[in-house]
């Protein structure tokens, strides 16, 4: 009699975990093709040119990415240790097949005025926040990306401040 409703319960539990299981991806992050083809998920490598504001002098611009499930993601250049800064945080949207838009700031850091300012122990204090606007449009095959980015600064007091620009950017995947 026990092992009767042992085996109905098993039964009549089976189709809830089969239903379950089928609602789970079976995916990987890392290179898998079927993800690639209509999905931001994934970590990425722009090369980028801006024609205009600050960074329109950098001609070897590069921005890493890291789009996660969910809509969050993380960015970081090439250039995040001159001067010294954080890498970007924010949100990215699905806003037409293929068509994404990222939102994401970094903090801004101020030069020190002398020398001592580092070696005592003030470093590069802040000095307001950046924000990229990044309109993307994911190729076919899922495997590069080219987007226009509108970059906008602002100052300690979140006004906006002095040198805003746009650029063009082309990605790459990244994977194995």
């Amino acid at each position: 009699m026990v092992i009767a409703r042992s085996h109905l319960a098993t039964r009549a539990a089976l189709p809830v975990m089969l239903l379950t299981l089928a609602g789970c991806s079976g995916t990987s992050p890392a290179g898998s093709r079927g993800l690639a083809a209509n999905s931001l998920v994934g970590a990425w490598r722009s090369k980028l040119q801006f024609s205009s504001g600050p960074f329109a002098a950098m001609k070897d611009l590069e921005f890493m990415y890291v789009f996660n499930t969910g809509g969050t993601m993380t960015e970081s250049s090439n250039y995040d240790g001159a001067p010294p800064v954080p890498p970007a945080y924010g949100v990215w949207r699905e806003v037409a097949p293929r068509q994404f838009e990222a939102k994401y700031l970094f903090y801004i850091t101020k030069a020190p005025a002398r020398w001592e300012e580092i070696t005592s122990g003030g470093g590069w204090p802040p000095a307001g926040h950046g924000r990229f606007t990044e309109r993307i449009q994911l190729a076919e095959n899922g495997q590069s990306f080219e987007s226009t980015i509108t970059y906008e600064a602002f100052d300690s007091a979140g006004a906006p401040a002095a040198g805003s620009g746009e650029a063009r950017g082309r990605a790459m995947r990244i994977g194995f």
